[in-house]
């Protein structure tokens, strides 16, 4: 999948024209997706807030254990309930749906040779082990730059959306699950409950500054000329 000109539609036929997708319905689906999923994360912060509040009343003797034992049931139903996962799983396809078809807009626009990976990496770079630390943002920053009707056109919004979503899906993250793993005092409550809301500020970060970049995206494509969408 390397080369970028690779996974370009070829044919041994007569040439057949690839005609630009549509991707404002797409955008406004992965837009809610995201909201939800954001709306998932900030909860989720206030449940494990409401954990620690409760555990320093009980350890004050103003909460019952049954109070204590509440809480916690409630913070771990919204830490691994499925519905709520379920919302980052849609989001996520949502969005590589709406990259998919953006990017074939892109090379209609600006020439497949703008692409620094082939189409196939799309979806590849998401779910390849260490190559999903950059080819992601390789994908989106090329179709920015192919989309944009004056060029250059600078990458301060997408380099941001990285910078924060990679800071808490690799780096904060795995450090919050295991904090949640195991309460062993007051302090570890507490402790879970500050990354908690540092993921959530970087998770609601990364989700406005990608929402940004898929209307501007979308609104510049919608607004190329390329052949007539489909």
């Amino acid at each position: 999948m390397d080369g970028p000109e690779q996974g370009t539609p070829t044919s041994t036929g007569p040439a057949v024209a690839e005609r630009r997708r549509a991707v404002t319905g797409a955008a406004t689906a992965v837009t809610v997706l995201i909201a939800l999923a954001v709306v998932r994360e900030v909860l989720l912060s206030a449940a494990n807030w409401r954990l620690y509040f409760v555990a320093h009343d009980y350890l004050a003797g103003r909460a019952t254990a049954a109070d204590l034992d509440a809480a916690d049931s409630d913070a771990l139903a919204k830490l691994v309930s499925w519905p709520s996962f379920l919302v980052w799983i849609a989001a996520g396809v949502a969005f590589v749906v709406w990259l998919w078809r953006a990017r074939i807009n892109a090379e209609l626009m600006s020439g497949a040779a703008a692409q620094r990976r082939s189409r196939g990496w799309v979806v590849g770079g998401w779910i390849g082990p260490v190559v999903n630390l950059w080819i992601p943002y390789q994908v989106v920053s090329d179709i920015w730059r192919a989309s944009a009707p004056r060029r250059p056109v600078p990458l301060t919004l997408v380099n941001a959306w990285w910078a924060l979503f990679a800071a808490a899906t690799v780096v904060v993250k795995p450090i919050q699950w295991r904090m949640a793993s195991k309460f062993d005092s007051e302090q570890d409550v507490l402790s879970n409950a500050n990354v908690s809301t540092l993921l959530t500020v970087l998770y609601v970060g990364a989700g406005l500054l990608v929402i940004l970049i898929i209307r501007r995206i979308t609104a510049w494509q919608t607004q190329g000329h390329v052949p007539n969408a489909v």
